[in-house]
Formats: C-alpha cells, sequence, structure tokens
C-alpha cells in the first residue's frame, strides 16, 4: 500500500477569539477563513473533516512532490491572510470579533503513512494510527502561532532537508514524545512578509458636494454599536422594513464594505452594495448604494450613528441621489421623494420599536 498524505490546517488563536469576541461575529468569521483555506486547495486533498477551527485533508496513496506540497502550503497562507487584509481594510463594524479578526495566525502540519478508513453516516474517513499521531503533532514545542511542521515520516517520503532553504521557508529540526513514541519533524516559521498578498478591491469614501436630498433624526435607547448590528445584519431587516417580500444576502458573511445583498419586492430583485463615506471621529456610518430602481441612476442611503452616552445614540439617516435626464430629476422631486420620506420615516418608527424591544428582552432574560 502506498503512503498516503495527511494535512491539517488549523486557525491559532481560535479559542481566545471566540472567548473574548461576539460569537455570532466571530463565527461568521471563521467560517470565512475556513471556506477560503478549503478554496485554496490546488492538489485535489479530500476534506475528511471541518474539526471547529481546523480542516482535516488527506490525499490518499498518494503524495504530492517536494515542490508542489510547498506551493500549496504557501498557497493557503497567502489566501488566509489576504483574506485577513480584507477583512481588516474593509471592515465598518466595530465589534471585537471584527477588529481583533487580524490577530489570527494559521499554522499547517502535515504527515504522512499508511491509511485505514471507516464508514461513518455513509462518509469514509481516515482512521488508524497516522491519524492519531498528526493531531498529537498539532500539540507540539514549535515557539510560534504561524508555521507549518511537516513530520519526519513525511520529509523523507519528499527528501525535504534540513538545510532547504527559500524566502519563505527556513525550516529547523525539533521533535516531541507522544505516549512514549519520539516524534521527530522540521518546521519553518512563516514570516508573512514574504507572502505575495491577493490585491482587492478597496473601496473608497464617497465624497458629496450637495446637502443630501433628504435627511431624518431619532433618538434610540441602545449603545451605537449594537444600533449598527441591528441596522446591518439583515437578519433582522424583515422586522424593520416593510413591504419586502424577501431579503437575500450571505448568511455565513459578516457585512462589510463591498458586501451586497438584494431585496425582492414583487418579483422585482433591487441590489445593494454597502459603501461608506468620511464622518466625525466617534460616528459610526454605514451606507448602502443602489442603481436599481428606475427613477434614479444611483441612490445612497447613509445610517450616520452617534453614541450620546452607554447604552443610548442618535441616528441620522441620509438619502443622496443622482439622476442624469431632466425628466428623471422631475419624477424625483414631484413623486419619488414624498414616497421615501414616507417609507423612510415609517422604516426609522419600526426599527426604534424593534430595538426597545428587543433590549426590554434582553434586560428582563
Amino acid at each position: 500500500m502506498n503512503k498516503s498524505l495527511l494535512f491539517l490546517p488549523d486557525i491559532s488563536g481560535f479559542t481566545k477569539f471566540v472567548q473574548t469576541t461576539e460569537v455570532e461575529h466571530s463565527q461568521h468569521v471563521i467560517s470565512e477563513l475556513l471556506e477560503v483555506l478549503i478554496e485554496a486547495n490546488t492538489q485535489d486533498l479530500q476534506l475528511a473533516e471541518i474539526e471547529g477551527d481546523a480542516l482535516f485533508f488527506f490525499k490518499e496513496e498518494e503524495i504530492p512532490s517536494l515542490e508542489k506540497l510547498l506551493a500549496q502550503i504557501e498557497t493557503m497562507f497567502t489566501a488566509f491572510y489576504s483574506h485577513l487584509t480584507l477583512l481588516e481594510k474593509n471592515r465598518v463594524c466595530p465589534c471585537n470579533a471584527c477588529s481583533s479578526a487580524p490577530n489570527l495566525q494559521l499554522k499547517i502540519v502535515a504527515h504522512s503513512g499508511e491509511l485505514q478508513f471507516i464508514n461513518v453516516q455513509n462518509k469514509r474517513k481516515p482512521f488508524g494510527a497516522q491519524v492519531i499521531e498528526v493531531h498529537r503533532l498539532m500539540k507540539n514545542s514549535v515557539d510560534s502561532d504561524n508555521y507549518v511542521l511537516l513530520s519526519e515520516a513525511l520529509t523523507n517520503e519528499i527528501e525535504l532537508s534540513v538545510n532547504y532553504r527559500s524566502k519563505l521557508y527556513h525550516f529547523q529540526t525539533g521533535e516531541n514524545e507522544y505516549d512514549d513514541k519520539k516524534i521527530k519533524y522540521l518546521y519553518s516559521v512563516i514570516n508573512n512578509k514574504e507572502l505575495k498578498i491577493k490585491p482587492f478591491a478597496q473601496a473608497k469614501k464617497i465624497k458629496f458636494d450637495k446637502a443630501p436630498s433628504i435627511c431624518f433624526q431619532k433618538d434610540f435607547p441602545v449603545s451605537a454599536s449594537q444600533l449598527l448590528e441591528y441596522i446591518t445584519n439583515y437578519k433582522y431587516r424583515h422586522k424593520w422594513v416593510e413591504g419586502v417580500d424577501k431579503f437575500e444576502y450571505n448568511e455565513k458573511e459578516v457585512t462589510r464594505i463591498g458586501t451586497e445583498h438584494i431585496c425582492v419586492i414583487n418579483d422585482k430583485h433591487l441590489n445593494f452594495v454597502t459603501v461608506t463615506k468620511a464622518g466625525k471621529p466617534g460616528q459610526l456610518i454605514y451606507g448602502e448604494l443602489t442603481t436599481s430602481p428606475p427613477p434614479v441612476d444611483e441612490l445612497y442611503q447613509f445610517y450616520i450613528i452617534n453614541p450620546l452616552t452607554h447604552d443610548s445614540c442618535n441616528i441620522e439617516v441620509e438619502i443622496y441621489w443622482k439622476a442624469k435626464s431632466i425628466l428623471k430629476k422631475v419624477v424625483l422631486f414631484l413623486i419619488v421623494k414624498r414616497i421615501i420620506k414616507k417609507n423612510l420615516g415609517k422604516a426609522l418608527n419600526d426599527l426604534h420599536s424593534f430595538v426597545t424591544k428587543m433590549e426590554e428582552e434582553t434586560l428582563s432574560s
């Protein structure tokens, strides 16, 4: 039987991250990162299990060459830190989960050996001593949370020497004892500065040279950050926005600049994308842009939240629009403006009622 590869990417700092941050957003962040690692699989590795903050891949009776394996490792590190950079640069949420996500790190442990398999719920999964060993290797003496570790069994197969050097890899020897058995390995701490972080579209802050077409203000009995969560978490939208059949969005994603959602009204799809604009210190700003309504070419809606006390805030809602033709401008001024003001005023009142109810339930629980 040919040797198989066992390959475990593990997100470092996960336990502390979850214990000290908002649970729902931390779950979204970890889910996104795991998806990124899965998509970065270039060697046709089979996913055996998602283990909380880690992935367990294997390649049955085949081990990639040294060059291919090191390239696979670099691809995963690059994808992981590219996504963390995107989360950091385009975030709108001030919560601990979103603000501390860039502190997460990645380690990858790989091993080789003969695999056995068992069937669990009609799914074939790796089983046996090598599976136990690769998981135990996750607990090692490497003084870092950002590294790759390859067992001696694997380095012998791919002929990797401790003398191997590149811009990214500087291998060292190590060993640990598990159940009276010493397992040797080579490891390399990863210098993130040597990764070629993928470029991404970073949204610019939108500027306007005119006053908003519509503006509303209202005080809310909730903290500024919590009100932002109620507004930006689309699962709450149907609680305070009437007339929409459904909201379509990525439930596993934390809302950030560039994220999209769709309002379905009478089978018509209105597409929105998250934007932002400059504000005053202390303000929380969330904006949406749509080009879907026929009377306008662009419509911007900004929620500007100003903290008042620890558990109260004020919100300013600003509407800006752009219309190229004279006819569109006339329709906007005579008809659409009145409709938007009516709907927005009701939405703010319904949001206030929803927020008040949620806070009362929280206090009483």
